[in-house]
């Protein structure tokens, strides 16, 4: 089991913070451009792409304009550094890339991360290949309107050890992928398991988390807050949808440090966690 949450990061966050101050005030134009290349505007080139392999449609809620492609380095479940990126709603791309800077701080393995064009946003041979993913301009999984992965705020992180489940506990149960039928068993929790980074999502505004749904259960899944909430950011300009993100965010966070035990050492309080995440969702 890797270490709590709680202690870990506000134990990193201010030699982060100095590291990138000391960067700044070295070579301010050099961290600013190492800042920008790893979120970016979709090109017209990637958007042609989007469309041609089923990502996105000129039906899809939200427009390629308002998506960015956010790169990051990961763990993979060999120990290796390797480079991923997911496509987000461009409020949420810089949580985005500080959630995945924090997974790769801790050594959380993925199985691979690549956009949905690679799959032809096909959502089962995503799965099927253990695809770490974000944006894909599709229905809900059984139908009922669009998914918040139609949006770009919503996360799937490594299907097969975290697999989406309908009808559980009865002779209807599907398991998605079907090789996740292997981790069913959440505990203990084994490597690339969900359960260890919930709280690194949450805080990150990815409060809604599909392990804790009763019907389906989608442990791989996790999404921003209410839909309302989601149609007010895509109606707002990019840089008010970014401050209301942040304040989105900021909530939470206030929440857990104000209420959190003042013994770093103290394990996570997972009660607090959740009752935080469920006042601070919008």
């Amino acid at each position: 089991m890797n270490p709590p949450l709680p202690f870990l990061y506000r134990a990193a966050r201010p030699l982060v913070a100095g590291m990138l101050l000391s960067l700044l005030q070295i070579s301010p134009s050099l961290a600013a451009s190492d800042a920008s290349t790893n979120i970016k505007p979709l090109s017209r080139s990637q958007c042609a792409a989007m469309k041609q392999h089923q990502v996105i449609s000129a039906d899809n809620p939200v427009p390629c304009a308002r998506l960015s492609r956010v790169s990051f380095d990961y763990h993979d479940f060999d120990g290796n550094v390797r480079q991923g990126a997911v496509v987000v709603l461009d409020a949420v791309a810089p949580q985005v890339e500080s959630l995945f800077g924090e997974l790769l701080l801790r050594s959380v393995p993925l199985a691979g991360a690549q956009p949905m064009e690679a799959f032809d946003g096909d959502d089962e041979k995503s799965m099927a290949a253990n695809n770490t993913s974000a944006f894909n301009g599709r229905p809900m999984t059984g139908g009922g309107g669009w998914s918040k992965h139609a949006y770009g705020v919503a996360i799937d992180i490594n299907p097969l050890q975290n697999p989406y489940v309908s009808q559980s506990g009865n002779g209807q149960q599907q398991v998605l992928p079907a090789a996740g039928a292997d981790f069913l068993q959440r505990q203990p929790a084994q490597p690339g398991m969900a359960e260890d980074v919930v709280g690194v999502f949450y805080d990150h505004g990815f409060l809604i988390w599909g392990g804790n749904w009763k019907q389906p259960i989608d442990y791989q899944h996790f999404e921003i807050g209410s839909r309302a909430f989601v149609a007010r950011l895509v109606a707002l300009a990019p840089a008010q949808a970014r401050a209301e993100f942040e304040r989105y965010v900021a909530r939470y966070r206030r929440c857990t440090h104000t209420s959190a035990p003042t013994d770093d050492d103290a394990p996570e309080d997972t009660a607090l966690r959740d009752s935080c995440a469920a006042r601070s969702r919008r």
